[in-house]
């Protein structure tokens, strides 16, 4: 029943959707849409319309009147907002993912250079003095200990990376 009621009824909703959009504002395929959404709101609820064609010629110019409502109400952003932050969630994802990517790295390395760049890492901004003391290693051996740990790092990234590009 609902096959035929559609098929019976698209040629009409194609032609009243294409004469009520441009008076409206509206794409004729977004009335379509939603004139297609209350015709199955409305047969699950009530069953068919009475009159399936009249139903359809009365619920186009609803979402015609609805549509040119809300074009006059809202106003559409000149930017994204993601845009003014910068960027949007993909990008937020994809740097958190980085980042956890790197804390595991990080956390792989051997000897000192874990707790050194997670110390180097940290959003405390820690000063040298204070990640020495906290590492119980001199100042004066931090840069030398920062790059050997910097370069197995680097190392052990840099094979990670060459072994997904192998894979795919």
């Amino acid at each position: 029943m609902t096959h035929h009621l559609v098929a019976a009824l698209r040629p009409l909703l194609v032609a009243e959707a294409a004469a009520e959009a441009h008076a409206s504002g509206s794409e004729a395929g977004d009335l379509e849409q939603a004139v297609w959404v209350r015709l199955l709101e409305r047969l699950q609820s009530d069953g068919p319309p009475l009159d399936p064609a009249g139903w359809l010629r009365r619920a186009v110019r609803a979402e015609a009147r609805r549509s040119h409502r809300t074009r006059r109400i809202e106003r559409p952003y000149d930017r994204e907002p993601a845009d003014e932050r910068g960027t949007g969630p993909e990008e937020s994802a994809l740097t958190a993912d980085r980042h956890r990517a790197l804390r595991d790295a990080v956390r792989r390395l051997p000897g000192r250079c874990p707790g050194l760049l997670a110390a180097l890492l940290s959003p405390k901004d820690l000063t040298y003095r204070e990640i020495a003391g906290e590492l119980g290693i001199s100042q004066g051996s931090l840069g030398p200990e920062r790059s050997r740990c910097l370069g197995c790092l680097r190392r052990l990234l840099a094979s990670e990376i060459a072994t997904r590009e192998v894979r795919g």
